[in-house]
């Protein structure tokens, strides 16, 4: 059984769950003058926000699916530099954090709780939705770190419950985080559109305020994402947004707030935070 590292008989405080962006690519380690500086400062400011540094940290990113929620469970998970088209040393960055067995193991006891199936998978390594904002947000690279898959199925509402399952483990002072990006239409974000600023500035204010709104009413909005206006100029394929509805799944009752918003290459996007 997973056992945090800090365990004592004093109990931690609990973590937040958070939805940070991962930006496009390997961004913030390239010369591309300001675009992404705000998220930049954004993540490398995220881990003084915590209440204290977690014993570990659950990441589900937007570049991973499978059939069944699937959780890496190496000791040392390689990198899987999923990007296309990038300088060379772009694919030599490093970020050598333990994986944690005991926790795969944990997440998939939590998941059959719930009514849940899953897998582990020992040999897969950490695509860059995990360890391109890791490197900032946690630049020492000393925290165990376990990837969650997403379902292929895709549905929001099952997104939810997996996070709701995973709820125990913020009292044990893990660190649930959704990483992917409130804004994800890569058409449209690279040839600077206009015509798609207004829709995305219409979808970041419903998702920002279903955000803050009380849980049960929250939760329902975000099974019908779908239905907010222009989502689906937005994400025209919502798996950079499903990373959401995990965090807000294991956020329970907890209140949802807007942490991070910025324009990036005309287009608006936010971060998230709860509890």
């Amino acid at each position: 059984m997973f056992m945090p590292a800090s365990s004592s008989a004093t109990l931690p405080p609990k973590q937040p769950t958070l939805f940070i962006p991962h930006g496009g690519g390997p961004c913030f380690f390239m010369d591309w003058p300001r675009t992404w500086d705000h998220m930049a400062t954004f993540l490398r400011g995220l881990c003084a926000t915590l209440p204290q540094k977690p014993d570990a940290i659950v990441v589900v990113s937007g570049h991973w699916e499978e059939r069944v929620t699937t959780i890496t469970s190496g000791t040392a998970p390689e990198l899987i530099y999923d990007y296309y088209g990038f300088p060379p040393h772009t694919y030599a960055l490093q970020y050598p954090a333990p994986g944690s067995p005991a926790l795969a193991q944990r997440i998939c006891g939590l998941l059959a709780d719930a009514g849940l199936a899953s897998a582990e998978d020992p040999q897969r390594g950490f695509d860059h939705g995990v360890f391109i904002p890791l490197m900032l947000a946690f630049a020492q690279a000393d925290i165990p770190v376990v990837e969650l898959s997403l379902q292929n199925t895709l549905d929001p509402a099952l997104h939810l419950a997996i996070g709701a399952a995973l709820a125990p483990l913020r009292a044990d002072n893990v660190l649930i985080v959704g990483t992917g990006m409130s804004y994800h239409n890569l058409g449209h974000f690279m040839n600077g559109s206009p015509v798609t600023d207004q829709p995305a500035k219409a979808f970041d204010t419903w998702l920002s305020a279903t955000i803050s709104a009380p849980a049960p009413e929250r939760n329902l909005r975000l099974t019908q994402w779908a239905q907010a206006p222009g989502a689906r100029l937005c994400h025209p394929r919502e798996e950079h947004l499903l990373p959401l509805m995990v965090a807000a799944g294991a956020a329970g009752h907890d209140h949802g707030q807007q942490i991070y918003s910025d324009t990036v290459l005309g287009k608006t996007l936010s971060g998230y935070r709860f509890g």
